[in-house]
C-alpha cells in the first residue's frame, strides 16, 4: 500500500494542476469512454428476452474480471503509467471546474445556471429555480467527490492500477444501467449492487474527510441523522457532510422525466435558498477535502 500511495500521490497533483485537457481527450477516447462503449454494446446485445438479472450479473462478471487482468497488464509497463492513468481517471479538476461554471452561470442568469447545471445532473433542470440549480450543483459536487476522486484513490491504494479499473468500470455500469426503471430493473441488477458495494467504505470515508477538512467535527450526529434517508445508501453520506459543513438543506423535492419526487432534506435546518456563494464555497470545500486527502495519502507512503 505504501508504494501505490507514493504513486497515487504524484497521480493527485497531476489532476489537480492538468485536469483532463480538451487538447487530447478531443483527439483521443477517454478511457471513461471506451468503458462506457463497453457497456453500452453489453446492453445492446445482451439486455432483451429473458434472464436479463442473470445475464446482467454475467456482464459485470466479465468486465470486472477483464478490468482486472488489463490493470494488471498495464501496471506491468511501470510506475510511469500507473501514475499516468490513475491521474486521469481521478477527477479533481474537471469536478470544481463543472460546478464552478453552475455558479459563473447563475451569476448571469437563471437560464445559464440551468443549462450548466444539466451537464451534471441528471434529475429535469427547466422547473428549477436560483436555490434548485444551486442545491443541484453542490449535491452533484458531494457525491462526485466521493465515487469520482475519493473511492477511484481508495481502490487504487487498495489494488493498484487493476483495483482502479474494477472501481471505474464497475461505477460506469451502475451510471449507464444501474437504474430501477422497467429496462433496467433486472439486467442492471448486479451493476447497481457492485457499485453499492465498493462504495459503501469510500462514501462513508468521503463524509468524514469534508467535514473535518470544513472544521466541523461535531456535525457528525446530523450525518448519521440524515444520510440514512437518502435513496442510495452511500451517496447520503458526502452531502450530509457538505450540507453540515456548507449549513445549508440539500436533497429535498425534485423533477425526474416530468415526475415529482418527494425526497426529504438533509440537513433541514440549514439555509434553503443557497445561491452562486454557496456554491462557490463547495468549491473551496472540495479543495480541502482534496487537501487533507492528499495530506493522508502522504502520510500513507512514508510509513
Amino acid at each position: 500500500m505504501t508504494e501505490h500511495a507514493a504513486l497515487l500521490l504524484l497521480a493527485l497533483l497531476l489532476d489537480a494542476v492538468f485536469g483532463e485537457p480538451d487538447w487530447l481527450w478531443t483527439r483521443l477516447p477517454h478511457p471513461a469512454v471506451l468503458m462506457g462503449r463497453l457497456v453500452a454494446g453489453a446492453d445492446k446485445r445482451l439486455n432483451k428476452h429473458r434472464d436479463l438479472r442473470f445475464r446482467g450479473i454475467l456482464v459485470m462478471i466479465a468486465l470486472g474480471l477483464g478490468a482486472l487482468v488489463l490493470g494488471a497488464g498495464l501496471a506491468a509497463l511501470g510506475p510511469v503509467v500507473e501514475v499516468l492513468l490513475a491521474a486521469i481517471l481521478l477527477a479533481q479538476r474537471s469536478l470544481v471546474d463543472h460546478v464552478r461554471a453552475v455558479a459563473t452561470g447563475l451569476s448571469d442568469s437563471l437560464a445559464a445556471g440551468r443549462a450548466k447545471v444539466a451537464m451534471i445532473v441528471g434529475r429535469d433542470t427547466e422547473p428549477l429555480d436560483a436555490a434548485g440549480v444551486a442545491r443541484a450543483a453542490i449535491e452533484s459536487g458531494a457525491e462526485n467527490f466521493s465515487d469520482g476522486v475519493l473511492a477511484p484513490a481508495f481502490w487504487f491504494l487498495i489494488g493498484g492500477l487493476p483495483g482502479l479499473l474494477l472501481y471505474k468500470i464497475t461505477n460506469t455500469a451502475d451510471s449507464m444501467i444501474g437504474y430501477r426503471t422497467p429496462r433496467y430493473a433486472e439486467f442492471g441488477w448486479a451493476a447497481a449492487r457492485f457499485d453499492d458495494l465498493l462504495n459503501w467504505v469510500p462514501a462513508r470515508i468521503s463524509a468524514l474527510v469534508i467535514l473535518v477538512a470544513a472544521g466541523r467535527p461535531g456535525g457528525w450526529p446530523v450525518i448519521l441523522r440524515d444520510a440514512p434517508l437518502h435513496r442510495s445508501p452511500n451517496a447520503g453520506w458526502p452531502e450530509a457532510a457538505m450540507a453540515v459543513s456548507l449549513d445549508v438543506a440539500l436533497s429535498g423535492p425534485r423533477s425526474y422525466e416530468g415526475a415529482i419526487r418527494d425526497f426529504p432534506f438533509v440537513h433541514p435546518d440549514g439555509t434553503r435558498t443557497p445561491g452562486p456563494a454557496e456554491i462557490e464555497a463547495a468549491c473551496t470545500a472540495l479543495w480541502r477535502s482534496w487537501g487533507a486527502m492528499l495530506a493522508l495519502t502522504a502520510l500513507i507512503a512514508v510509513l
